[in-house]
């Protein structure tokens, strides 16, 4: 079941690539990873970063996630600019004012921001497009942020946004029914 979790996210990655983007430029960095050593580095990164987080469980919930899964399929925003719409998305009348404005900030364990919300969306659209490719191919998936952050912690991905879906092949999915543990 290996080989055939690696030949879906491979085949998501695809998917993610030839997603529709905002103009019609392609701003994503788009990441496979398949082998064991560098999931169980990312999920240790996240049970590292869990106590430090304001959810904690969560993280935590994640990281055991990534352990059970045989592959991970990473989707970033890397050097965007915006779309050149003047749509208003970003809190500024226009591009050009968000471009001058803008003052980038970086989270621990999260993202640069802010970014031009069309680039944000081309970003959901290819995940929505790589999740879809997994469920046609009956291939159990979920889109999580926190195995985005941990890999671009971990230089896994330059992007400035990263997003993750893990992927598994299994009896029952590891990813419907997860506990998340109580925190006492």
């Amino acid at each position: 079941m290996k080989e055939v979790a690696e030949m879906a996210v491979k085949l998501m990655a695809a998917s993610a690539r030839t997603a529709p983007k905002a103009g019609g430029k392609d701003f994503l960095e788009i990441i496979v990873l398949t082998k064991e050593d560098d999931l169980k580095k990312i999920a240790e990164a996240m049970k590292e970063y869990a106590p430090r987080s304001t959810n904690e469980a969560y993280w935590m919930r994640d990281a055991s996630n990534i352990e059970n899964s045989q592959a991970l399929l990473l989707v970033g925003l890397a050097k965007p600019v915006t779309a050149g719409y003047d749509c208003g998305g970003c809190g500024y009348p226009t591009c050009s004012e968000f471009s001058k404005n803008r003052q980038i900030q970086e989270k621990d364990m999260g993202y640069t921001g802010p970014h031009c919300v069309m680039r944000m969306m081309d970003i959901g659209v290819a995940l929505s497009s790589a999740a879809k490719t997994a469920s046609l191919l009956n291939v159990d998936n979920r889109v999580q942020q926190r195995v985005g952050a941990a890999a671009r912690a971990l230089g896994y991905i330059k992007a400035e946004v990263v997003m993750g879906i893990p992927v598994s092949v299994s009896g029952k999915s590891i990813y419907f029914d997860r506990q998340t543990p109580v925190k006492h």
